[in-house]
């Protein structure tokens, strides 16, 4: 009985898919931007360190309203949070440069303009 051709390509073919299917889901994984520690936007700041020092100061009997955030909860978009806080999508986005509204996360910080 000859051997079955269709069979024999099958058997070459699946580790080879197997290797490509990981190796896209790797390069899916590295390519995202996420650093896992909770940090805004979808830029990688693997092999980056800045520090920066900011000073202010407060005059006698000046009050500065308390910064304003959202935090995004599940099945958020920007438009529906902009619905819900009363702010234009192009604020947000101004407000909040390194945000991808593509990849919001449940938790995330978004800054608001101060009411």
């Amino acid at each position: 009985m000859p051997p079955n051709r269709t069979s024999s390509q099958a058997r070459l073919l699946a580790p080879v898919a197997l290797v490509a299917f990981a190796l896209a889901v790797a390069l899916i994984a590295l390519g995202s931007g996420r650093t896992g520690d909770g940090s805004e936007g979808g830029q990688s700041t693997r092999g980056k360190r800045t520090t920066s020092t900011t000073t202010t100061t407060k005059r006698a009997g000046e009050r500065r309203p308390p910064p304003t955030r959202y935090t995004v909860k599940p099945g958020d978009t920007l438009g529906r949070i902009g619905e819900k806080t009363g702010t234009d999508v192009d604020i947000l986005q101004q407000l909040n440069p390194s945000l991808d509204p593509q990849a919001l996360v449940a938790g995330q910080k978004i800054k608001l303009p101060p009411k």
